[in-house]
């Protein structure tokens, strides 16, 4: 396996509420695993809570549980998002912090995803490029609902608004995702700094790209910030399959 994760500020914000985690050793049950939350809230609220949420639930994940991934997953969530609403009861600064998720693990040939908010996983497969999860915001809903089209001007203004994240309520629930994967196919997960800024195809260019893994995560982040750079940009790019790992 051979990838990197990397967060960016961006070149319009001032602090950096994107955070990451990435390993390929075992981790408690897990044979590895790989984290990413975008923070939200004013002053350091967002950055709080991203990192919080990453750093407990690699700590939750590393004991060792014999439960099915998914419940895992599921359980390991749920504790971390009671925790972190709890601090931002207590704690009038953290008031209404709250963090996406988007969480991969890749068994063999099989990867499960979790995610909650609008960060996102994609799948890179036989030169084609599939957005797995879907952004738990209110022009997606609008869209399910027939309400407004993907990609107008109300959609572009309003796509920021998100519908789930961790920390905001008691409980929170995250939609898990499983697939096979096979030789070739690239796995990326991403804040909406990157997905925002870059569109699908120079995500799939680079992507497909004979470089390194670490260079072409630090293509995609310089992409966003050439177009832009209007948010912070959390990027892991993973070959589930390649033979050589990125420190």
């Amino acid at each position: 396996m051979e990838f990197f994760a990397k967060t960016d500020k961006g070149r319009k914000r001032r602090m950096n509420q994107d955070f990451v985690f990435a390993t390929d050793q075992p981790l408690g049950s897990l044979p590895n695993l790989f984290l990413l939350a975008d923070g939200m809230g004013g002053h350091r609220a967002g950055d709080y809570a991203s990192r919080f949420l990453v750093e407990q639930l690699r700590t939750e994940l590393s004991e060792t549980a014999e439960l099915p991934l998914v419940r895992l997953l599921e359980k390991k969530i749920g504790r971390v998002n009671e925790a972190l609403y709890r601090l931002s009861m207590e704690n009038e600064s953290l008031r209404g912090m709250g963090s996406t998720l988007v969480c991969a693990v890749i068994e063999d040939r099989t990867m499960t995803i979790a995610n909650i908010g609008d960060s996102r996983a994609y799948l890179i497969h036989d030169g084609r490029i599939r957005q797995i999860t879907r952004d738990h915001s209110f022009v997606e809903e609008m869209v399910g609902r027939g309400m407004m089209r993907r990609g107008s001007e109300e959609y572009q203004h309003s796509k920021n608004i998100i519908t789930r994240a961790v920390g905001i309520e008691e409980t929170v629930e995250a939609d898990f995702f499983e697939l096979e994967l096979t030789e070739g196919d690239f796995v990326l997960l991403c804040s909406d700094g990157l997905s925002n800024m870059v569109d699908n195809e120079s995500m799939l260019s680079i992507a497909l790209d004979s470089a390194p893994v670490r260079s072409k995560t630090q293509a995609l982040i310089d992409m966003a910030n050439i177009n832009g750079g209007r948010d912070n940009i959390g990027v892991i790019l993973i070959d589930p399959l390649g033979e050589e790992t990125a420190v």
